[in-house]
């Protein structure tokens, strides 16, 4: 359970940096529910499919499970890492319509996919999984939003490094057999 909470705020930290530039621009209710929905839908749906996907195949690797578990959740927490750096120079505050929130929600959730085959290979629930990360994600973009329009971009800047981070310790810890 706590690699699941872990793994879930590590990946929920991409929706919460992603919910202070857009809290940049300002934001109104209207904003605030759709970013909700929207980043929700997708972050609870990419690691379901993933479970599926993990709970699966992790019958065939056998007692290696743990291992291929933990090195997907480093590989995308370095990943992520990677992606912030790269990204730094590129992010602009804009207004943001809901074909934007959609196709952000989409690139964020990627990496839950990878994640959610991770934790399938742990073998954690499906259900509560779907709901352990909506919930998380739904929250951090939400509190998101608020900060990014109190407090402007010095958080933004850290915070998917500090996910990316947070993948990679737990899939060592997962990797390692102490979670």
């Amino acid at each position: 359970m706590l690699g699941l909470i872990l793994a879930a705020g590590a990946v929920g930290l991409s929706n919460f940096a992603a919910a202070i530039g857009i809290g940049l621009s300002g934001v109104d209710a209207g904003v605030r529910i759709r970013v909700a929905i929207i980043f929700g839908v997708f972050e609870a749906g990419m690691p379901i499919l993933g479970l599926l996907i993990g709970h699966r195949l992790a019958a065939s690797f056998g007692s290696g499970a743990s291992y291929v578990g933990g090195g997907l959740l480093i590989a995308a927490g370095v990943y992520s890492v990677v992606q912030a750096r790269l990204a730094r120079s590129r992010q602009t505050p804009a207004a943001i319509g809901t074909g934007r929130l959609i196709v952000s929600g989409a690139a964020l959730s990627i990496d839950n996919l990878v994640v959610g085959f991770a934790l399938g290979t742990y073998r954690v629930s499906i259900p509560l999984a779907a709901v352990v990360i909506a919930a998380v994600s739904v929250g951090m973009s939400l509190v998101g939003l608020e900060l990014g329009q109190r407090l402007g971009a010095n958080i933004e800047k850290w915070s998917a490094e500090f996910g990316g981070a947070v993948l990679i310790v737990v899939g060592a810890l997962i990797a390692t057999g102490v979670l």
